[in-house]
């Protein structure tokens, strides 16, 4: 018994330890927003005595990231679909049909998730910019489909190979095609997957800064990670205003992730198991 209760002690006090350093830089965030210039400036660490409001509305509305904000929502939104629909028929496809150049496909997709953003991305940006999609909405969404479609399609193939295949075969009976069998057996299916994907990818590209950078530019256009970035610079004199735009930024993440956290775990172990 003592030696099982050392164990949990071994065990819970680094996990309370990593538990702390993650929650401690969220709270200290949301402890400067609400306070003063002058609270912040006395003492920096010691809790907020006003509980002032003021600064996240500052940064809502005089420093744009409402703006931004709406920006992201549209791009991140619009990648996310994208990136689900393409990289579930990819998955599908890989796992289930047998075609000419199928294994080449996906030795290429794993190849892809080793090729970091750096290597392509003066090829990127000269792309855009010769078919006319900097500053735009679909020349963002097309860069984060093409950036993070490979991981999508790596992961639905891996859920997908493990359905069982007599699935498959009882729909093709029952006269299904290719597409019937994906839109009516494996997307249904493949929902577990689906959303731990979608939530991966939708914070890998909320949270983006280079590509979002490289792709949009003008401060109009600027995704919300970009536009706080930017408010380091325009408020460095004013860090409460510049830790509410941080705050508003990490939000949503955290908002999402606490309300799927169950189906996000049950998503990632869903493809562990087969039939």
């Amino acid at each position: 018994m003592a030696g099982r209760g050392m164990t949990r002690w071994v065990v819970a006090v680094p996990m309370a330890v990593l538990a702390l350093a993650t929650v401690y830089p969220l709270l200290f965030t949301a402890n400067v927003a609400v306070k003063t210039r002058r609270e912040y400036v006395l003492d920096r660490f010691s809790p907020s005595g006003s509980w002032s409001w003021e600064n996240i509305a500052t940064a809502w509305t005089t420093a744009g990231v409402s703006r931004y904000f709406l920006n992201s929502a549209v791009v991140v939104t619009c990648s996310v679909a994208l990136l689900l629909l393409f990289g579930s028929m990819a998955g599908f496809a890989l796992a289930r049909l047998r075609f000419r150049g199928s294994s080449a496909v996906r030795l290429g997709c794993l190849a892809a998730l080793f090729i970091p953003f750096q290597v392509i991305m003066v090829p990127l940006t000269r792309v855009m910019a010769d078919t006319g999609l900097v500053d735009t909405y679909p020349g963002l969404v097309l860069a984060y489909v093409a950036q993070f479609l490979p991981f999508t399609v790596f992961l639905m193939t891996s859920y997908y190979s493990t359905v069982p295949p007599d699935i498959m075969d009882a729909a093709r009976i029952d006269g299904n095609t290719a597409y019937g069998v994906y839109w009516r057996i494996m997307l249904p299916m493949g929902a577990p997957a689906l959303i731990s994907v979608g939530v991966l990818d939708a914070l890998f590209c909320w949270n983006d800064v280079l590509i979002a950078l490289l792709v949009m530019p003008s401060a109009d256009h600027r995704t919300l990670m970009v536009g706080v970035t930017s408010l380091r610079g325009q408020y460095s004199d004013d860090i409460p205003v510049f830790a509410s735009g941080v705050l508003i930024a990490a939000v949503p993440v955290l908002a999402v992730y606490l309300l799927l956290q169950r189906r996000i775990a049950d998503g990632v172990t869903a493809g562990a198991t087969k039939g």
